[in-house]
């Protein structure tokens, strides 16, 4: 192991991926260098993604359950929204955080500047700070953490208020009686989900045949369900020709096989159609890190790119693009600079939809098997035996495991339905520990919860549910 203590290490962006490899070097004794734009360490994630949608998410939910309740016997008056204390309420979570994560920083003695990086050479750094000054630094290492921002589409770019991106839809301006989502993807769904709790009559338009393309069919489904009863219309394999400003609201021509509707006015439009990886940072052509087509830094997996003296990590290195993937590729990065033998190739990254129902898979889909042409077994357990999905008047859940039919290892686990996101973790456990079906259906699951479900799905592969009578063929 090579001694660390003198090792100067720069991290270009402090979102979960960069900040968690400034923490980890300075905690293995590096001496470190964390720039970013803001004032705090956090990144896009914190400041305008994860946190906050999770934030408004949970609002949209107990909205949700206050009209179900109906379904209980208790009534509740129909909530008034206040969006300006919403915003506060929300824009304070965010402030505890980024705060709490300052704090750290300081703790481990990160040396922390707000400004922006580009490079000069392999190991020399140019920093133009918050103030406007301008200084150039060396380091040893260097670890670019860039990110990525929201992919813009020519003819979806009017400059205007009505339109807005993942960013601007956060902020809660205001409830538009009605908002059109284009894209079906997670990002999207997860916002109309918000916008359709607050008031407003939500759209999506989708190019492809069904929402979520990334999630085996069956997974999407209950949310599918649950959205067109939540949702103005839900319109498919349909693109969009044309948005234009009229002084009512922006007016959207719709191009497709079954629109009925060619063009419809819409208060505002929340433009969702992927993100970008941002990867075009000056002086990076002086380097000899290379760029793939698609702008993602092409990285070994130690996460070292073609010059040996700069890792890459997170969004700007590929899919998927999520906050805990940046995080452990940080983590392996700086163990790597540590000079200890690691690699980043885990068999189960999670993903979790946070719409309601929750939608969350780790390791092999069906969807992925059936491309590979690879043979496998899947177990289903359906929510509606599950007495805890029962008493919280959710049953449209559902719980399956991907087999291996040889080895019965489980290779992948999906989930849709009420906190499957909380529920996903026991599955990426068992994919990377090569649990088997008989290791899952042995191990004791407290009853009555909706974690039973996973156990119950081993039980369904033998043919010995407790719940579900189906015997195995």
């Amino acid at each position: 192991m090579s001694d660390t203590a003198n090792l100067r290490v720069a991290i270009i962006g402090a979102g979960p991926g960069g900040y968690a490899a400034a923490f980890l070097a300075a905690d293995l004794g590096m001496k470190v260098t964390l720039i970013d734009p803001e004032a705090n360490p956090g990144g896009v994630c914190l400041y305008r993604g994860c946190i906050p949608s999770k934030a408004l998410l949970h609002v949209a939910k107990l909205i949700d359950e206050s009209r179900q309740a109906r379904n209980w016997g208790i009534e509740f008056a129909e909530p008034h929204i206040d969006p300006p204390r919403l915003r506060l309420w929300k824009e304070g979570v965010v402030k505890k955080l980024t705060s709490g994560l300052g704090q750290l920083s300081k703790q481990r003695k990160v040396e922390y500047i707000q400004g922006r990086a580009s490079f000069e050479n392999s190991n020399t750094l140019r920093v133009v700070k918050a103030g406007g000054a301008e200084e150039s630094l060396s380091f040893d290492r260097i670890v670019i953490a860039t990110g990525s921002r929201s992919a813009i589409m020519p003819s979806l770019k009017l400059d205007t208020p009505r339109m807005m991106d993942s960013t601007s839809a956060l902020d809660l301006s205001d409830v538009p009686s009605t908002l059109l989502v284009i894209g079906g993807g997670y990002i999207g769904l997860e916002l109309g989900t918000v916008y359709a709790a607050l008031g407003a009559k939500v759209s999506v338009v989708e190019m492809l045949p069904g929402l979520l393309p990334g999630a085996d069919r069956d997974l999407v489904l209950p949310l599918h369900k649950r959205l067109e009863k939540n949702f103005d219309s839900i319109l498919l394999n349909t693109t969009v020709a044309g948005v234009k400003e009229e002084p009512n609201g922006i007016r959207v021509t719709f191009d497709g096989q079954g629109v009925k509707e060619r063009e419809k006015l819409f208060d505002k439009v929340l433009v969702s159609v992927g993100r970008k990886p941002n990867s075009e940072i000056a002086g990076l052509d002086r380097t000899q890190v290379k760029v793939s087509q698609r702008g993602f830094i092409q990285v070994n997996k130690q996460l070292q790119t073609d010059d040996p003296a700069i890792y890459a990590i997170g969004d700007v290195v590929g899919e998927p693009m999520l906050a805990h993937k940046a995080s452990h590729e940080g983590r392996t990065a700086v163990e790597a600079i540590a000079g200890h033998k690691v690699a980043f190739e885990p068999n189960a990254i999670p993903a979790v939809v946070f719409t309601d129902p929750e939608i969350a898979w780790c390791g092999l889909t069906e969807t992925q098997a059936q491309k590979d042409n690879r043979e496998i077994k899947v177990a289903k357990f359906p929510w509606g035996a599950s007495g805890r999905a029962m008493t919280l008047d959710r049953t449209e859940g559902m719980t399956k495991l991907i087999i291996d039919p040889k080895s019965e290892r489980v290779l992948g686990v999906g989930i849709v339905g009420a906190g499957a996101g909380e529920l996903i973790a026991e599955g990426v456990l068992a994919v990377e520990m090569a649990a088997t079906a008989t290791d899952i259906e042995l191990s004791i699951h407290p009853h009555p919860t909706l974690s039973e479900t996973i156990m119950e799905s081993a039980e369904v592969f033998f043919g010995t549910s407790t719940h579900v009578y189906r015997p195995k063929r």
